[in-house]
């Protein structure tokens, strides 16, 4: 056998799902000059050792980040700035377009990416600097931009609570996305801030098949669970949105008519959907993934994702990225369009927050020196 056949196929023995984890690889890091590749030394010691793969455990590293607030121009983005107490995120979420990101840590997209978190254990004490700066202008920020703010580990670090907290006191809008049952645990931030028009919760669903979620997102919360998280939150009067995203292409995109409807019916004000984005290293974790999951379709899926993008896999043109183009793309938003229109769910610019609240709260001491005056 050939050497670059031996170690094609030692390769292979390190990759497939495992239990628990979205993606079924590894891939190297795009920015190393160099690439570790395993190797079978014709004893099969690679085969015996990588017969049953075993669980991957999730570690926990310290992000010395100097800001909390990142920042963006881009015109398709309804926000300018948000706050991620974390990087990476156990969801394992396989189409999450936040994995590319984890490159510029050194680590691989793919199952580093969901196994190998940072977080930022000062983002509370950051983020009220921040918001301390002369000429501070407030408008939304976002949470949940890049990976889950309520993603398993926050129930024990409490990052997010303390960014609500300090909003809350600065009396700043905000704006929150998550695939998380846990956004609960802050409903009482929460409704305190919506009756100051301070705050909207859009829950994400993609599916409401519980066997297709396991898959897609193993460990986000059920699609049942995130439905009734919604309707809690809109019960104790705080705004709610639903996204049904991403869209993927005979996957789950029979659903989105039945997924805006179940949203409905939990009282949410408002919907949205975003088209599977498959940049940098997803393409090749997300064709994976549909080859170990699906492969009588798998062919089909990848032919369908091209018809969107100009025949490519992606394009990251600010006009369609989020959307598609060609008579796939066009029929999906005009199905989303009636439907939204059909219950009440047309999405609309976020004004309703009220940016006019906020004020940096006088810190220790400073109300006493200026009573001298």
């Amino acid at each position: 056998m050939p050497d670059g056949s031996i170690r094609a196929d030692a390769s292979s023995m390190l990759e497939g799902a495992r239990k628990g984890r979205g993606a079924t690889s590894n891939p190297p890091v795009r920015f190393d000059r160099l690439a570790l590749e395993a190797f079978d030394d014709g004893w099969q010691t690679l085969e015996d050792a990588f017969a049953e793969l075993p669980p991957l455990p999730t570690t926990l590293t310290r992000d010395a980040a100097r800001s909390a607030i990142s920042w963006n121009s881009s015109p398709d983005i309804g926000f300018d700035r948000a706050v991620n107490p974390y990087r990476g995120c156990e969801h394992g979420c396989v189409y999450c377009y936040a994995r590319p990101s984890h490159a510029y840590l050194g680590l691989s997209p793919g199952l580093d990416f969901e196994t190998k978190l940072l977080f930022k254990p000062d983002v509370g004490a950051l983020l009220e600097k921040e918001l301390r700066k002369p000429g501070y202008v407030p408008r939304p920020i976002a949470l949940g931009s890049n990976t889950d703010p309520y993603q398993p580990i926050e129930r024990r670090m409490k990052l997010t609570r303390t960014i609500l907290e300090v909003l809350e006191r600065f009396g700043h809008p905000v704006t929150i996305v998550t695939k998380s049952a846990g956004v609960l645990r802050d409903r009482d931030i929460l409704q305190r801030l919506a009756e100051r028009r301070l705050v909207r919760v859009c829950l994400s669903v993609t599916t409401l098949d519980p066997k297709l979620a396991r898959i897609l997102e193993p460990r986000a919360a059920t699609p049942e669970r995130r439905l009734a998280a919604l309707r809690a939150l809109a019960d104790a009067g705080i705004p709610t949105a639903l996204l049904a995203a991403p869209m993927i292409p005979a996957v789950n995109d029979m659903e989105l008519e039945r997924i805006l409807e179940r949203g409905a019916a939990c009282g949410v004000t408002r919907a949205g959907y975003v088209l599977l984005r498959l940049p940098l290293e997803i393409a090749g974790l997300f064709e994976d993934w549909l080859r170990e999951h699906m492969p009588d379709r798998a062919e089909k899926v990848l032919s369908l994702v091209r018809q969107t993008r100009g025949g490519r896999v992606y394009d990251s043109d600010f006009a369609q990225r989020m959307s598609g183009t060609g008579p796939y793309a066009d029929m999906l938003a005009t199905r989303f369009r009636i439907a939204a229109r059909r219950l009440g769910l047309e999405k609309r610019d976020g004004s309703e927050l009220d940016c006019s609240q906020f004020s940096a709260p006088l810190l220790p001491g400073e109300g006493r020196q200026l009573d001298l005056f």
